[in-house]
């Protein structure tokens, strides 16, 4: 780690840290806040929906317009323009372009063009991980930034091994940042699936999850591929995706990082408070190795 000691972190004038965890337990909020107190923040979803799917969202959306015909008059004769409005707090363009698999009367998409889709994302996240160490440079020699926050996906621990001391993403990142895990308690999971049953979100899966997931929601519900309810087949699979997750994280955290809880994250407002969080944890962390 780039910091080994809370007397290192404390002492040093340009503080990294990359934030991981499930979504929903305050990653984006923290980096927010430290952005208002001259972070510079890199969010690694945001560079996915614009520097590499960027154009595959905006030829979606082209391509829903272009079968109502006066848009296709428009479009065709460049009278107007259709582009993604992504933001680090509306990544709505983004998870709508990944969609949902199932009956496309219902708004899903075929499970092969899904897959085809899935596999975008993780070349892009993987892409969008490895391009941090330029926006560490680019934000402190262009920008004057010092201290700098990489505020990644919850998909972050499907594209890593965490258990491979060479793993060419954790290899890279753990140079440069140190690796934050924000670890939630069994009330936040609970509170999380509550919330995604009320308003579903697509997400992305592991190749190996996600065809174990479909299959067994086949077999399950007894419905055919087409007939899936987009909605239902991502509700079912949004809890086991987090206890998949969970030993992922933990082992990101055990292997490269730190842990911090996000109850105690909730409570910070402050950088000040940010910098006291972090050294608390890598003390816990020295005196756990001792």
């Amino acid at each position: 780690m780039i910091f080994e000691t809370a007397a290192e972190w404390l002492d040093c004038a340009q503080k990294r840290v990359l934030l991981f965890g499930m979504s929903g337990l305050g990653k984006t909020r923290t980096a927010a806040m430290l952005r208002e107190g001259r972070w510079f923040h890199y969010s690694v979803d945001y560079r996915i929906g614009t520097r590499y799917m960027g154009e595959a969202i905006a030829d979606n959306f082209k391509r829903e317009a272009m079968k109502v015909p006066l848009l296709r008059e428009l479009l065709l004769t460049d009278s107007v323009r259709i582009r993604s409005n992504i933001t680090f707090e509306n990544l709505a363009p983004l998870s709508t372009y990944l969609g949902k698999p199932g009956d496309p009367a219902r708004g899903g998409l075929p499970f092969d063009e899904y897959r085809r889709r899935q596999t975008q994302h993780r070349e892009a996240e993987i892409a969008a991980l490895l391009d941090t160490p330029h926006f560490i440079q680019r934000a402190h020699e262009l920008y004057g930034y010092e201290n700098f926050v990489c505020d990644s996906g919850g998909s972050i621990c499907e594209v890593v091994n965490p258990e491979k001391a060479t793993d060419p993403v954790l290899s890279v990142l753990a140079r440069h940042l140190l690796l934050v895990w924000i670890e939630g308690s069994e009330d936040h999971t609970a509170d999380l699936v509550r919330r995604f049953d009320k308003a579903p979100k697509p997400m992305y899966y592991r190749p190996e999850f996600l065809l174990e997931s479909w299959h067994g929601y086949l077999e399950e519900s007894g419905k055919a591929p087409d007939a899936v309810n987009p909605d239902d087949f991502v509700r079912w699979t949004y809890a086991r995706a987090l206890a998949h997750r969970q030993p992922r994280y933990a082992e990101m955290a055990r292997n490269w990082g730190i842990t911090v809880q996000a109850d105690a994250v909730a409570r910070v407002q402050t950088p000040a408070d940010f910098h006291t969080l972090i050294a608390e944890a890598l003390d816990k962390r020295a005196s756990q190795a001792a």
